[in-house]
């Protein structure tokens, strides 16, 4: 099976995809395009013919380049390649060198992948919740802003992510979200008694829009429902599996 390379048209031109399990050659629980852990440095020859086919799937011979992701609103400049055991502690990425493929991995989280087709700059950013709130997505733009692009310039796409019909939270996590911007209510749907559903999609579309970025496209792809295209770490937990796989999502400009 060839890897499947999910595409938003609002990025048409440019070279990037939102990957998902399909095409790989891990085995067991994690079968598929698994694409590791976000602390390992060493791999094997699964992992290394994943990452491999993923790469060349979106810019072939590109570097890819990938970061240790902690749930922040950090996002770091790649001016040149850094070594894979240092990777920055950080959930986004921005470049305008050429040659290289900006990684960001999840499984369930919202990644996003952004690009200035004029200034020759593009983004990516792993938004979950804690990053989504804390803004990881307005760090991406400025720091795209500080390369040369301009914001009302930049289109944004947010890839496959747990949907709202997928993802319950309680109370107390709704209340955070308002506490931060009351009108952030309307990104809950009730839900069983103290739980409500929560649209991170919409949710970072919103972060994104509010910022300034005047083309932002959704896939609308869940991970959670469909286990045969995506790795989801709820699933996972809510089976009680021991572990989890994770998909990549790529941006890059050519060499």
């Amino acid at each position: 099976m060839s890897v499947e390379v999910n595409r938003a048209r609002v990025l048409d031109g440019v070279a990037h995809g939102f990957l998902g399990r399909r095409g790989g050659v891990s085995t067991g629980l994690m079968a598929g395009l698994d694409m590791g852990r976000r602390g390992q440095i060493e791999i094997g020859p699964d992992l290394a013919e994943n990452r491999r086919r993923a790469i060349a799937a979106v810019l072939p011979d590109a570097t890819l380049m990938t970061l240790y992701q902690v749930h922040s609103a950090d996002c770091v400049t790649m001016i040149k390649p850094w070594e894979d055991g240092a990777r920055p502690h950080a959930d986004a990425l921005v470049t305008n060198r050429p040659g290289y493929l900006l990684g960001i991995l999840t499984a369930d989280c919202a990644p996003v992948l952004l690009a200035d087709r004029e200034a020759g700059v593009v983004g990516a950013a792993h938004a979950g919740w804690k990053g989504a709130i804390r803004g990881v997505t307005d760090a991406t733009i400025l720091a795209m802003e500080a390369m040369g692009a301009r914001r009302d310039r930049i289109h944004a796409a947010i890839g496959p992510c747990i949907s709202r019909a997928s993802y319950e939270v309680d109370a107390a996590f709704q209340h955070r979200f308002e506490q931060h911007d009351p009108a952030n209510e309307r990104f809950f749907a009730a839900g069983r008694d103290g739980h409500a559903q929560f649209d991170l999609e919409a949710y970072v579309a919103h972060r994104l829009a509010d910022a300034g970025v005047r083309t932002v496209e959704a896939t609308g792809l869940d991970t959670y429902a469909d286990a045969d295209r995506f790795y989801s770490f709820r699933r996972s937990t809510h089976r009680g599996e021991p572990d989890y796989g994770r998909q990549i999502s790529l941006i890059g400009l050519p060499g």
